[in-house]
């Protein structure tokens, strides 16, 4: 099996961070809140981003209208270090 590391603080594949994406992550604080990519050295947040690529979030409308685009963000927003809480 051919692994390919994004993050490798915490060991996350990109084929991790597609299926987040695909689970409804748009952002790469997102994915952090998720899986811990990008928290650590943070060298892998912009190859994060350019996986997630710009726009084309399925669950935006959710966004937009001030639901969470993810459950996992509604307990483990308040876990978060501050630097990711406060993170725009």
């Amino acid at each position: 099996m051919n692994r390919v590391y994004v993050c490798s603080c915490f060991g996350i594949t990109e084929t991790q961070v597609k299926e987040h994406a695909a689970a409804g992550a748009c952002t790469p604080r997102q994915i952090a809140s998720v899986s811990k990519a990008g928290t650590d050295c943070g060298s892998c947040v912009r190859r994060i981003q350019s996986l997630l690529g710009r726009g084309g979030c399925p669950r935006r409308e959710l966004l937009d209208q001030g639901a969470p685009a993810l459950m996992e963000l509604d307990a483990t927003e308040s876990t978060a270090p501050p630097a990711l809480r406060n993170a725009a």
